[in-house]
């Protein structure tokens, strides 16, 4: 990305109020296409990755808007939206992720909107469109859940005693062999820890943790838009955001775990897939 010499960097809490105000349209537009969510149904990468039309116009509503803002910056969306910027920000967009629950009527499907500057997440934004929860984050700025009804809380990760203890969520790929040989390593880890959830989205995955819904959450072969805003608000809550040892996070897997049991979960991981 090549950055204006003369370009301004926003406050992350400016970026934060834009992502903030985008995401609540977009969540908008999501609920209004929930019912009829099936009827326009396509799939990508394979026949169990799906894409609706929602998702399509929700993308086009987030970038029309927050490039309407801010003219400059680039972007990086799910759906295909991608542009170089100026300016030394570019955001990265989900604008639904967990589209299989949003087409099934689970309510776990979030418009995951981040904002990146010069390459580092600065702020972050995971609205769940089916329950109203609002994630947020803003670098070196802790993160917070507001909901509707409800003062905005700061959130803290949990603190399991041991790793039997840990409750963990995981997701998995749309491959045939790459499900199959994620379902070995979920067998091998079950019986040493207290269970697994299969939320159905990266995003509020990662707000899981945060929140202390879940103590960890690990996952192969992420994108950037799944993780981006997500992957903050779980480091401002405390958690330990990583991937295995001596490699980055998502390439090819992604962690966020409650520091007391980190070290031992990050370690029970990379001896499972190393098998």
């Amino acid at each position: 990305m090549q950055t204006s010499p003369d370009a301004v960097r926003p406050p992350d809490a400016e970026l934060l109020d834009l992502a903030v105000e985008v995401a609540q349209e977009a969540a908008a537009l999501v609920a209004r296409g929930r019912a009829t969510a099936a009827e326009q149904v396509d799939v990508k990468s394979s026949p169990v990755d799906m894409v609706t039309a929602v998702d399509r116009a929700c993308e086009e509503l987030i970038v029309g808007r927050l490039l309407g803002a801010r003219a400059g910056d680039g972007l990086l969306g799910e759906e295909g939206g991608e542009r170089a910027g100026s300016t030394g920000v570019r955001w990265v967009v989900d604008p639904i992720d967990g589209t299989t629950n949003f087409v099934y009527g689970l309510p776990a499907y979030a418009v995951s909107i981040a904002a990146e500057v010069d390459g580092t997440v600065r702020a972050g934004a995971v609205l769940n469109a089916a329950t109203g929860e609002l994630y947020t984050a803003t670098l070196g700025g802790g993160a917070r859940l507001s909901a509707p009804g409800r003062e905005p809380v700061p959130l803290t990760v949990g603190a399991p005693a041991t790793l039997e203890q840990a409750l963990v969520a995981t997701g998995f790929g749309y491959g045939t062999e790459q499900r199959r040989a994620q379902g070995a390593i979920v067998a091998e880890l079950l019986p040493q820890v207290r269970d697994i959830r299969r939320i159905g989205s990266a995003a509020l995955d990662l707000c899981s943790v945060a929140a202390g819904r879940v103590d960890a959450y690990y996952e192969q072969h992420l994108n950037p838009w799944d993780h981006a805003a997500g992957g903050l608000v779980a480091t401002e809550a405390g958690a330990v955001v990583t991937g295995l040892p001596g490699r980055p996070f998502a390439e090819p897997l992604g962690i966020a775990v409650a520091p007391s049991v980190a070290e031992e979960f990050v370690a029970l991981l990379a001896r499972l897939h190393a098998a």
